[in-house]
């Protein structure tokens, strides 16, 4: 945003800033005060403390305390460590006073008023959890008062917007740094306790189930998860307008005031109220809880906790796991198709993540009630009975059943006239993984696995008549009761009886043998300090069961299913995607086999189990559904399976592919379709598609705005049902030559003397390197004179820069014409200096190699990677064999030799050339092929792995082929236009050439075209 510098307070800032202007404290504290009470941090003198030289013990005084904050200014924190030391024990003390008197978590900042710093306080402790410095000249005002504003947490009344919660409570924000430095503290200190150890395991046992090994399980990512779940309970609270600074932290995270108030199966216990049962946990709730009552959450009108999410979890951690929520528009305009009488047809999330698609279709329902005058008690009632979600991720159903809430409406919620409200969204295995579905029932009671392949906190199975699964509502309240009883006190091995309970909630006398078989193992559960957290299983994992019963299941199945790729999962899971595809039909293999992707299975299951015939399905899914070979089985329709064979029609597609910028990490589809009766069959996918075309506004948050910026055309889809997915340009490239131990090839010219040499001889000597191994590097080098011819160009991987290459090195090679010569050929002594200098590299290497099993030239031409160049071609692509990014160069000189760190390949026209090397380069290409790369510390290896990707050949009839022959030929003449010194490090001038392309005014157009053809 602009700065204002007539604004006094960027005066006030502009003074701070100056640290060479000499200032007192008492002056430095007089322009903080001052920034403090009129920098719109919703501080006042008539209605908020702020206090200057407030007294704390041993005659000593606090400098600013607002709040529970404690400001402690000094002249200067850029002096010595051990002043700063002292400093910091004096802020110390104060916080440890307040922190005494209050039994409040204090925040201490310490200032010089250009540098900020603010410390939390454990255990006598004083560390340091967020910075801001202020720079001298052009200070950022609005940066500080934000960093501010998240450590004072004073201003009231925030909107919930996407920004706002990015600025505010995203990673980077000051409020999250210091709750979670809080939250990191007490987790180091009382994290090895059996309970918070317990809750850990079974969170990571969900996650490794539902994500496979993109799931890693790491504290940072289980703290982030405690602190997403809190803050979403408590957020859950601020809906209904609940004070929730005057609320015990144990009630805002175990829903007794959701209870109270009627509203079930929003907040209960789970993984992560670890933070009740440790020292200064509820301190910690409390301080969140004032930080989030900072903002109004009455009115939302999207997935706002879907952006908290993506705010606190690193878009590197969230595309490890595939974790990519879908966006607010998309999901309205899919329900919108895809549910056509929301006041009667029941609708089912089955990968519900966040919540985004129930929030629309819940919206979208309460619209209709509204429109047919349907008494709003009617309604909560109604909506709560029509809108299901389920989802394997805790966290997500967390977040899930908060934006329900919110999708609700705080003044629906608050209304006089409403019932008792359920919501329906529960955390359950929609694949069903583990269980098959005939196991699900049996007898009439719903059975929950809980042998070795279930959670491991209960003992064999638990089941629960059927008949009182129907009430969802009763359902999850009896098994909270039971949960009660369990932990109530008594002695060990004693089973409380239930007779009350019974006759309270009117439980039919053929029903409570089963209650009291289950009650008993849950009660020795807890008598084994198991904690009752079985409670959440229980009344979770049941739903799933009780809504794949066919009289139970739903009329439209929509979502975005987890995008995980068959080489993500862990063997065992691998093992059972084969099996459950091979049993669907949609089991492809060969090459292709490492492509498949659990989306398709998950749609097929969720269809099997949750959907009616004749109901309704809309998916998000890879854009590789609409075309790609291995969705081919998927695509039919017809899915045999023993249990129950399932049958869809499918009726038609969205193709997301053409959208900029892509908002998923590959291209994306919706399919629709309904499922059919055995007698009606299957329809496959139809080969026609709708596209969308357009570029999506930065802010786009609903379908109203973004829909003006599209467009829409009927296509026909191009479907690849081979098996390979590999460019056809792969037998075109080949690996360059081994040109090692390089001390007996590599030469730089040497001084010859007054007298010189004859015309064709050049004199040299070794070029030697610090990367150089034994034996090689303890050799002297070789020196001598060769005839020119022999000494040729080689360019190597760090030659290549981005459509540029660098000067060649030279190396000896005992090349006539085409032909490769050794020692002991006839030919070799017409070049008597060739002659020596081979023979004597020769020996060095007879003397030296590891092993006898090749002669030199040999290993020079191993695998025949030297003569293979030859006869040497006149235009070839280079790129580089390893790397973070892919670099490619076209060479145009047909005697440069390339070394085995490139790879080569013949082109037939500069055009051809420009265009690959407008693909090669282009950041997405490193996006896109990074994931199929060999692993070693970091995915380097790209090798012919470009070529797995879809890359066609070069047609010059093509547009867009044209186009980005064109824009590869712009961008080599801006990059050969860079004076380079070639004397710099290679990965720097790499880096210096990809920020100029990426400043540039080709590479956004580059990067839509490359998408655009990859995806088909």
């Amino acid at each position: 945003m602009p700065i204002d510098v007539a604004n006094p307070l960027y005066e006030t800032v502009s003074r701070l800033s100056d640290r060479h202007r000499v200032r007192s404290e008492a002056t430095i504290q007089a322009d903080i005060r001052q920034l403090l009470l009129i920098g719109g941090l919703g501080l006042a003198e008539a209605d908020l403390e702020v206090n200057l030289e407030a007294q704390v013990g041993n005659h000593r005084r606090i400098d600013i305390e607002v709040g529970y904050t404690v400001i402690e200014v000094k002249k200067s924190l850029a002096g010595s460590v051990a002043s700063l030391r002292a400093a910091e024990n004096q802020l110390r003390d104060y916080v440890a006073a307040r922190v005494h008197e209050t039994g409040q978590r204090y925040v201490g900042v310490l200032t010089d008023g250009a540098e900020w710093r603010a410390y939390q306080l454990h255990d006598g402790v004083l560390a340091q959890a967020s910075q801001y410095i202020l720079k001298t000249g052009r200070p950022d005002l609005t940066g500080l008062l934000t960093w501010l504003e998240g450590v004072l947490a004073t201003r009231q009344g925030v909107p919930p917007t996407p920004s706002e919660i990015r600025v505010r409570l995203g990673a980077d924000s000051a409020s999250y740094q210091l709750d979670y430095a809080a939250l990191a503290a007490l987790y180091e200190a009382y994290g090895a306790t059996p309970t918070v150890q317990l809750k850990r395991r079974l969170w990571s046992g969900l996650l490794r189930s539902a994500l496979g090994t993109q799931f890693t399980e790491d504290t940072e990512l289980f703290l982030e998860h405690t602190l997403l779940v809190n803050s979403a309970e408590i957020i859950a609270h601020l809906v209904l307008g609940f004070d929730v600074i005057d609320l015990q932290p144990a009630t805002l995270l175990g829903g007794e005031h959701f209870r109270l108030a009627r509203i079930s199966g929003v907040v209960e216990q789970d993984f992560f109220d670890w933070i009740l049962e440790v020292p200064g946990g509820e301190a910690f709730v409390s301080t969140l809880a004032r930080r989030l009552a900072r903002f109004d959450w009455r009115h939302v009108e999207h997935d706002v906790l879907k952006i908290l999410y993506e705010s606190i979890i690193g878009p590197d951690t969230r595309a490890r796991l595939g974790e990519y929520y879908t966006p607010d528009w998309l999901a309205e305009q899919v329900i919108a198709e895809a549910v056509t009488d929301p006041l009667r047809q029941r609708v089912l999330d089955p990968a519900c993540g966040s919540g985004t698609f129930l929030f629309h279709a819940v919206r979208r329902y309460l619209t209709a009630a509204e429109t047919d005058a349907v008494p709003l008690a009617d309604a909560l009632e109604g909506v709560t009975r029509h809108v299901y979600g389920l989802d394997l991720h805790p966290v997500a159903v967390a977040l899930a059943r908060v934006t329900y809430l919110l999708a609700i409406g705080k003044e629906r919620l608050r209304a006089d006239d409403r019932r008792g409200v359920h919501v329906p969204v529960y955390l359950g295995d929609s694949v069903q993984w583990k269980q098959e579905k005939t196991d699900l029932f049996t007898g009439g009671q719903v059975v929950v696995d809980t042998g070795e392949d279930g959670p491991q906190i209960y003992g064999n199975e638990l089941r629960f008549p059927e008949t009182l699964l129907a009430d969802a509502a009763n359902f999850d309240t009896l098994i909270e009761e039971l949960a009660k009883l369990a932990a109530s006190p008594r002695r060990p091995g004693t089973v409380p009886p239930l007779t009350a309970l019974f006759n309270r909630r009117a439980i039919a006398a053929e029903d409570r043998e089963a209650i009291r078989d289950s009650f008993a193992r849950m009660c020795r559960l807890h008598d084994d300090d198991q904690d009752h957290i079985w409670g959440y299983y229980v009344r979770n994992l049941a739903r799933p069961r009780w809504l794949s019963r066919p009289e139970n299941r739903a009329d439209v199945l929509v979502g975005n299913p987890p995008w995980l790729a068959y080489r993500r999962m862990p063997e065992d899971m691998q093992r059972r995607f084969r099996e459950l595809c091979e049993a669907r039909g949609l089991w492809h293999g060969r090459e292709v086999a490492t492509h498949q992707d659990l989306s398709g299975l998950f749609v097929t299951r969720a269809v099997q189990q949750f959907l009616r015939v004749g109901g309704a399905f809309a998916f998000v899914l890879p854009n590789a559904a609409l075309d790609r070979g291995y969705f081919k089985g998927f695509r039919s329709g017809l899915y045999p399976d023993q249990a129950e064979l399932t049958t869809v029609a499918f009726t038609h597609s969205w193709d997301l592919r053409r959208l900029r910028p892509h908002f998923f990490p590959r291209g994306a589809a919706v399919v629709f379709g309904t499922r059919t009766g055995p007698a009606d069959g299957a329809t496959p996918l139809p080969t026609s598609t709708l596209r969308w075309i357009g570029r999506l506004p930065k802010q786009a948050p609903t379908w109203d705005v973004v829909s003006s910026f599209l467009s829409f055309e009927a296509a026909d889809l191009v479907v690849h049902d081979a098996n390979m997915l590999e460019s056809p340009y792969k037998l075109r490239f080949f690996q360059g030559a081994t040109l090692v131990p390089r001390v007996l090839f590599f030469v730089e010219r040497r001084p010859t003397g007054p007298l010189g040499l004859p015309y064709g001889r050049r004199a040299v000597r070794s070029v030697r390197g610090s990367k150089e191994k034994s034996p090689w590097k303890e050799l002297p080098s070789l020196e001598g004179v060769v005839e020119s011819e022999f000494v040729r160009p080689v360019l190597l991987g760090e030659s290549v820069l981005p459509y540029r290459l660098l000067t060649p090195r030279e190396a000896i090679l005992p090349l006539e014409k085409n032909q490769l010569l050794d020692g002991q050929h006839p030919r070799i002594d017409l070049y008597p200096d060739l002659a020596t200098w081979w023979r004597k590299a020769e020996r060095i290497w007879v003397d030296h190699r590891s092993s006898n099993r090749l002669t030199l030239t040999e290993q020079l031409d191993f695998r025949r990677k030297l003569t293979s160049q030859l006869p040497p071609s006149a235009l070839r692509v280079v790129y580089g064999a390893s790397g973070m990014h892919v670099a490619a160069g076209l060479v145009d000189d047909p005697s440069t030799i390339c070394d085995k760190a490139l790879y080569w390949g013949t082109v037939n026209s500069h055009d051809e050339g420009y265009f690959l090397c407008a693909i090669l380069n282009a950041p997405v290409l490193t996006q896109l092929v990074r994931p199929l790369m060999s692993y070693g510390k970091d995915e380097r290896h790209i090798d012919k792995h470009v070529w797995k990707l879809p890359i066609p050949f070069f047609d010059p009839e093509n547009e867009v082929h044209a186009r980005l022959a064109g824009l590869g030929l712009h961008e080599a003449a801006l990059v050969m236009s860079l004076e380079l010194d070639e004397n710099t490090d290679f990965i720097a001038l790499r880096r210096l050439v990809r920020r100029t392309l990426a400043t540039g005014p080709y590479s956004q157009e580059i990067e839509e075209l490359v998408v655009g053809l990859l995806d088909g």
